[in-house]
């Protein structure tokens, strides 16, 4: 914390913290950066799945769900049968895109040394 800092933005749930929560499960910004990138911004259930390799459908739709609850997606059910659900970005899901294609850019420039960097005891990278 800096000296004369205002003690607010160290609280637990300041706005960097909050943010961040979003980011605690792995799938959060590879659902919104594939609903950006791949799918322009909606994209039904299956699609986006498909999207998606190595995310199992319970896993997405957990993700899903908690995307919805923040308010970064919309849920969309059309009358059919069986009915479509379709997901799209919400207006804050799209100011959030931004920042995450930031993180994937630097990634990618940075991927050598990322590569180099030691796995974490629970990452499934080898």
């Amino acid at each position: 914390m800096q000296t004369g800092s205002d003690e607010e933005q160290w609280l637990e749930d300041c706005a960097p913290r909050r943010v961040l929560e979003l980011f605690s499960t792995k799938w959060t910004s590879m659902i919104i950066h594939t609903l950006h990138a791949r799918h322009n911004g909606a994209a039904r259930t299956g699609s986006l799945h498909r999207s998606l390799p190595g995310i199992s459908k319970k896993m997405l739709i957990q993700t899903l769900r908690e995307l919805e609850t923040s308010g970064l997606v919309e849920r969309h059910v059309q009358e059919s049968v069986p009915p479509a659900v379709t997901y799209t970005l919400s207006p804050l899901g799209k100011l959030m895109v931004q920042p995450i294609e930031m993180i994937y850019d630097w990634a990618r420039h940075n991927s050598t040394a990322l590569d180099q960097l030691q796995p974490r005891k629970t990452s499934r990278r080898r």
